[in-house]
């Protein structure tokens, strides 16, 4: 990594990953490649689930749909807020100082990664409710508490992570600013404040809340299957195991907070060693941060992929699409063949 300071002492950009610096380039090349990529994924896959939202009624059904919707328009904002440090790598004129572009983008990505988290402990309470007081669920979780519980995680997501402008780094390392990497310190106490404020009370409420859920529906199951034996005994037919029906919905959201929480482990425990003074690695910063970051993207491909009202609203938005560009076409084909007809009519 001194190499990178020396270099750019020289001339060169400050590249983290300055592994393949070819001289005829004058901007970072596997970190603006890095990050692009996956800014086109992030902000495509994220429209594609807003619109297929709004296209399936059937998704807003469950109450979930409002915290799903809330993390793709966050992880809608990381995709589009990734432009900064992509034109910061590329030496685009920031008008701005390097120090407050790199503290307002480290604020503004750990807000809404924050609101990811916080939504998906939300997720789980909902479930958990659903499944444990399925004969109260519709007078406890209305529309609009869930509206209200909304609004309190953006807003406690935005004053959680306030006093980074003053004690530190949040969580999130922008090191592909200089002043971040040279200039920004991580407080320990502001990483225990984080840990203690958001971490640990979502991990908690995670575990605790689908390993009760797994629980319940194992306990549903088994007395299901047991009634369907009885009785399939006593017809002369044999019975055929039924899964709880609300596991199904449950993995498919389980899915989500674990990948969740794998992209995010690493980069937790980076930031835990480096607040601590044990560890500090600049290309590990950079990769575990992205590497969280990707996390944006994934939850499109497990919601996709596990949930099949969704596939029936993505080949509903796929066909209105199709049938939309169908149309254009023959309109324009239609156009062109009467600007030909009268054209030929005029040489007549």
């Amino acid at each position: 990594m001194n190499s990178s300071l020396v270099g750019n002492q020289s001339g060169r950009p400050f590249c983290l990953l300055a592994i393949s610096y070819l001289e005829t380039i004058n901007f970072c090349l596997l970190e603006v490649v890095i990050i692009v990529f996956l800014m086109v994924l992030i902000i495509s896959g994220n429209i594609i689930v807003i619109f297929v939202f709004h296209c399936a009624p059937l998704l807003n059904h469950h109450t979930t749909s409002y915290f799903i919707q809330t993390m793709a328009y966050a992880d809608l904002l990381v995709g589009v807020s990734c432009l900064v440090p992509s034109l910061s790598l590329l030496h685009y004129p920031i008008v701005l100082s390097e120090s407050l572009v790199c503290q307002i983008f480290g604020y503004v990505v750990s807000v809404l990664k924050s609101v990811s988290m916080a939504s998906l402990a939300c997720i789980s309470i909902d479930r958990y409710i659903a499944i444990t007081k399925p004969l109260t669920y519709n007078t406890l979780v209305t529309p609009w508490r869930l509206r209200i519980c909304i609004l309190i995680i953006w807003l406690y997501s935005c004053l959680v992570f306030l006093p980074s402008f003053r004690w530190g780094k949040p969580g999130y390392h922008g090191d592909v600013f200089q002043w971040c990497a040279n200039s920004w310190n991580t407080d320990p106490y502001f990483t225990l404040f984080i840990v203690v404020m958001l971490y640990a009370p979502a991990a908690f409420i995670v575990c605790f809340t689908y390993f009760n859920i797994f629980r319940i529906c194992q306990q549903h199951t088994k007395e299901i299957n047991e009634r369907r034996v009885r009785f399939s005994s006593q017809d002369g037919e044999a019975g055929e195991a039924q899964p709880c029906p609300d596991k199904r919905y449950a993995m498919v959201l389980f899915r989500i907070t674990s990948v969740f929480y794998i992209l995010w482990l690493p980069y937790i425990i980076y930031f835990l060693l480096e607040s601590s003074n044990v560890y500090s690695n600049r290309v590990a910063s950079f990769l575990t941060t992205w590497l969280a970051i990707s996390n944006s993207f994934c939850n499109c491909v497990i919601y996709s992929l596990s949930n099949s009202v969704f596939q029936k609203g993505l080949k509903r938005l796929s066909g209105a699409i199709c049938a939309s560009c169908a149309r254009q076409r023959v309109a324009k084909d239609s156009s062109t063949s009467r600007s030909k007809r009268s054209s030929n009519g005029c040489h007549v």
